[in-house]
């Protein structure tokens, strides 16, 4: 059973006229009835009474018709619905980011990308890179804004920016007053940091596994903001990037300057993954903004 076969049945069923069904559908008239009886010897039933030259629809008929009406609305629904999903202007847009992007960085490029193209829609995931790679994977988001810390087959990075890292002690600590610190000095210091499969807790174990020194870890957490409220309340120091959630009356800010304390802020992509017109035009827009930025 073919589509044409059912939209043949269906302007016959309506207009009960072979000659005048056959012109609407512009076709033949023999072609239109040797579709019909195609048709009616697959369902094994007739589908319309014919007596001399008119053709009038049956109770089979009229039945079928019921159902036919319904499948090709809903395909045709469907097929408006994938076609609105990846419409470049009208579609959506799965994009998954880190916590810390996400009180300024991914809101400011969203505001400005629904500017231009104010009928595009996204739907937005915030987790670690190790979660938000995996739901790349799974095809279940487009994008993603992540560090490249964990390497992935089928992944592709494109880098959009290096964010310094600072080493965040609260006010009253002996080191409050200083512009930088060496980070082989923090060997006795007590850290809070992120828990284990973030990007920035693999990016504080290479640091210090680079100077040599197990550090002494009082607290882990999940968000810069814990992190951050527990250096202010004098429970450790912390590797943090300059975010809102920094408290500049509370805390202190300092440089690294025996090493590179960075972090690469890039967007990701599978590379053998289908990238509807929607997703594609926006990881175009984020790669040209972010060229620009240089």
């Amino acid at each position: 059973m073919q589509w044409h076969q059912l939209e043949y049945f269906r302007k016959l069923a309506e207009m009960e006229h072979m000659t005048k069904a056959a012109k609407a559908l512009a076709i033949s008239q023999p072609a239109l009835s040797r579709s019909i009886a195609k048709l009616e010897d697959e369902l094994g039933a007739p589908l319309f009474d014919r007596t001399g030259r008119s053709i009038k629809v049956n109770r089979y008929g009229l039945l079928f018709l019921k159902k036919v009406q319904t499948a090709m609305a809903t395909i045709l629904e469907g097929k408006q619905e994938i076609h609105d999903l990846v419409s470049p202007e009208h579609g959506q847009t799965a994009i998954g980011f880190l916590h810390t992007l996400g009180n300024e960085l991914v809101p400011t490029l969203l505001a400005t990308y629904k500017n231009e193209h104010p009928n595009i829609r996204f739907s937005l995931y915030q987790s670690y890179s190790e979660v938000l790679l995996d739901k790349l994977m799974k095809n279940d988001i487009d994008l993603c804004f992540i560090s490249p810390t964990v390497h992935a087959p089928d992944i592709h990075y494109d880098q959009l920016f290096v964010e310094p890292l600072f080493i965040c002690v609260p006010k009253g600590h002996p080191m409050a007053s200083e512009r930088d610190v060496s980070f082989s000095r923090l060997q006795n210091e007590a850290f809070v940091c992120m828990k284990k499969g973030y990007g920035l807790r693999l990016i504080f174990d290479e640091m210090c596994e680079s100077v040599g020194f197990q550090p002494n870890i009082v607290f882990e957490g999940e968000e810069v903001a814990t992190l951050a409220g527990l250096v202010s309340a004098n429970l450790g120091i912390a590797i943090l990037p300059h975010t809102k959630d920094i408290d500049s009356e509370r805390m202190s800010l300092l440089k690294i300057n025996d090493m590179a304390c960075q972090r690469r802020i890039g967007l990701a992509s599978r590379q053998s993954a289908y990238l509807s017109p929607a997703a594609a035009a926006f990881k175009t827009f984020i790669i040209d903004y972010f060229s620009r930025q240089k």
